[in-house]
């Protein structure tokens, strides 16, 4: 299956009631399985990514479905929350019941710790600082990825939490299976 591990980051008000959709997209990075390649999309290069996930056969986040998904839906002409989706996020909170931040499971799991957080990166969004803004996305791309892996890999994940790891137990067999559902490819191809 042609897997693509993705994160966004936005700009916009996060205080109050706040909805994905109403937060702007600046940058969606990607990990492409069938190229084994990660590629980097500001908000006005979206066009080059259609092609890309309209040939997938299933997306992969962190609080992707919640987040991800319906931010970048805003800018898709066709209806994203259509693909097979799995966001490793909801995943983990049907195992344990609550929600772990990708932080936590990445030091947990692989012994590192993401570079920066969605705040920081709303700060170079402002300064104009496109470079640390895409190391940044596509570090969270990578660490997912190799989250992901390992869950497919172990059927386990682990978090670290108060200085102890604990242990997340998954079912990943269904997660490379399956129909896909099909999107209306709006490029023509």
């Amino acid at each position: 299956m042609r897997t693509i591990v993705f994160d966004i980051e936005t700009v916009g008000e996060l205080g109050g009631a706040w909805k994905p959709e109403d937060l702007e997209l600046t940058i969606c990075c990607v990990y492409d399985s069938g190229t084994d390649q990660y590629y980097s999309y500001l908000k006005e290069d979206l066009p080059q990514l259609w092609k890309i996930l309209e040939h997938a056969d299933v997306l992969v986040g962190y609080n992707s479905d919640h987040f991800d998904i319906p931010v970048l839906n805003k800018y898709y002409p066709g209806d994203l929350t259509r693909m097979k989706s799995i966001d490793i996020m909801k995943e983990v909170q049907g195992s344990i019941g609550r929600r772990i931040k990708l932080d936590s499971i990445a030091e947990g799991t692989l012994g590192k710790k993401k570079s920066a957080d969605g705040r920081m990166a709303m700060v170079w969004w402002k300064e104009g600082n496109i470079k640390k803004l895409r190391d940044y996305c596509l570090k969270d791309v990578e660490i997912t990825k190799l989250i992901f892996d390992h869950a497919l890999a172990h059927n386990r994940l682990m978090y670290k939490e108060l200085g102890q790891k604990k242990e997340i137990k998954l079912d990943t067999s269904r997660w490379l299976t399956g129909e896909t559902a099909a999107l209306t490819h709006t490029l023509g191809f």
